[in-house]
């Protein structure tokens, strides 16, 4: 089991996770966060697999992906 979370405060929007993730569930908030940004938030989060790819591709380091038992 896993969770993934997006800080949509340290996002800045350029949108590789939504570019990379094989499931297709990322995508821009029409919202802007408090630096200004279009973060990415999940459209379709139980659709998620955990894969992951997501937090690798994410150069801000604003998505962490945390397996069943780490602490949230």
């Amino acid at each position: 089991m896993f969770q993934v979370v997006i800080n949509t405060q340290k996002c800045k929007g350029c949108g590789f996770c939504v570019k990379f993730c094989p499931k297709n569930i990322i995508h821009l908030n029409s919202d802007f966060n408090d630096k200004g940004y279009h973060s990415a938030v999940f459209s379709e989060k139980e659709k998620c697999t955990g894969c992951a790819l997501c937090g690798l591709v994410c150069p801000d380091i604003a998505i962490t992906v945390y397996e069943k038992g780490d602490e949230v």
